[in-house]
């Protein structure tokens, strides 16, 4: 796939499953307000991912009518495994920036999995996108809006309920069409 299919796909997860299953309450207004960057890393190696990491995070820094951006990695970390090892060094790199408490980076992958779930359990969905990405997120931002929604505390309960009730095939499918795609196919 190109730049601009991965991109589209991303985007169509964003709006059918994020803010479509309202996931993230906070992601519409951003998206609307078209401050989401959507950008792909031709990153090959988990050394050129973090150089890419850290080009965002500056540019972050340089524009900041960029609210968040969504990192997407499709060369890289393929593998849930090693992408879940890497994020301590997406952190790391976030440390030695001294960017700590001013960028947060939250974890999307195709096949994420939840400590004590099972491979193929809905809630997985919850994390679960078309390609591995790192969503940097800007800390003052997400305070500001956590401070303002009535029960940020049961936004993962009520997430965990949703995935269960629609269930692992219907989320499959849901992630599939991102792609134009069903299971059946």
């Amino acid at each position: 796939m190109g730049e601009k299919e991965i991109i589209s796909a991303t985007r169509k997860w964003v709006e059918d499953v994020v803010v479509g299953y309202n996931l993230c309450p906070f992601a519409k207004r951003e998206l609307v307000r078209n401050r989401v960057r959507f950008v792909v890393s031709e990153a090959e190696s988990e050394d050129e991912l973090l150089q890419a990491l850290h080009s965002e995070l500056q540019r972050l820094e340089d524009e900041p009518e960029i609210e968040t951006t969504l990192l997407i990695h499709p060369g890289v970390l393929r593998e849930f495994g090693p992408y879940n090892e890497f994020l301590d060094a997406a952190d790391g790199l976030l440390s030695y920036l001294d960017m700590e408490g001013v960028y947060q980076i939250a974890s999307f992958h195709p096949d994420y999995q939840f400590a004590g779930t099972e491979p193929d359990a809905a809630e997985n969905y919850t994390n679960r996108s078309p390609f591995p990405m790192l969503h940097l997120l800007r800390e003052a931002s997400l305070e500001a809006a956590i401070d303002s929604y009535p029960d940020v505390d049961g936004i993962p309960e009520r997430n965990i309920a949703l995935m269960n009730d629609l269930g692992p095939e219907k989320m499959r499918n849901t992630l599939l069409s991102c792609f134009g795609k069903r299971s059946s196919e």
